[in-house]
């Protein structure tokens, strides 16, 4: 017996339920589409929403310039014991070296400490000349103490190595050096007329109270008094620290 083609209404049901198949078949092909482009298209959006938030973080970040150490006392370094508050040269003040610490709160170490181990560098201009870092600064090996903030030689690296986590400040390192530093002063140096003293941390200058800024991991401080004219130019904003440091 020979089969024949569907005739009449047969004909247009079958025409229906093929263009219904093959609408469905469309739809679902769409379906699958449209889902693998939105699990595609929702990581790639929020990883740019993540370089975005992160490149404003940074743009934006405190940790670009000065961090500063809230609270502790208030200390006039003028009146601490072997303090120099004259011009320059500053050589290490070591006599008067464990009351200072003493007076800061600071630990008097036997030997250098390895629970926090960080660096920064400092640059020290004065009336547009560079200043440098005398080595040894917080070290008194005679007598076989150090001070947790010290320096090892005349690069300007200073070295933070404490046996406790703390936090450490710019104006405790010049106590330890022994120089007045204050927020307008550096040894006999004090802001008058446009002779003034900034200080630039990464290269951003700091507004609040310089004594308190924070001593961070590779960090470039400048501290600098003069004129404007003599500032140097550029600012110091970066440092290559020797590998390992």
């Amino acid at each position: 017996m020979s089969s024949r083609a569907p005739t009449g209404k047969r004909a247009r049901r079958e025409e229906a339920r093929r263009q219904r198949l093959e609408l469905q078949r469309r739809l679902e092909r769409r379906r699958r589409i449209r889902g693998l482009a939105i699990r595609i298209a929702v990581p790639i959006a929020l990883v740019a929403a993540g370089l975005l938030a992160l490149n404003l973080i940074r743009s934006r970040s405190p940790a670009t310039a000065a961090s500063y150490v809230s609270g502790g006392p208030a200390i006039d370094p003028a009146s601490l014991p072997g303090i120099q508050t004259g011009p320059l040269p500053w050589q290490p003040e070591i006599a008067h070296l464990r009351d200072r610490l003493q007076a800061d709160g600071l630990q008097v170490l036997a030997q250098e400490g390895t629970v926090l181990h960080i660096h920064q560098h400092l640059d020290l201009f004065v009336n547009g000349r560079r200043v440098p870092v005398p080595a040894d600064i917080g070290i008194d090996a005679s007598a076989g103490f150090l001070s947790p903030i010290h320096t090892h030689d005349a690069s300007g690296v200073i070295h933070v190595e404490s046996p406790v986590v703390g936090k450490f400040t710019l104006g405790e390192f010049f106590d330890v050096w022994g120089v007045r530093f204050t927020r307008s002063c550096i040894g006999s140096y004090c802001t008058s007329g446009d002779r003034t003293l900034r200080v630039y941390v990464n290269g951003h200058l700091a507004t609040g109270d310089v004594r308190r800024i924070e001593l961070t991991s590779h960090e470039e401080i400048a501290v600098v008094y003069g004129t404007p004219a003599e500032e140097p130019n550029p600012i110091p904003a970066s440092y290559t620290f020797p590998v390992g440091e």
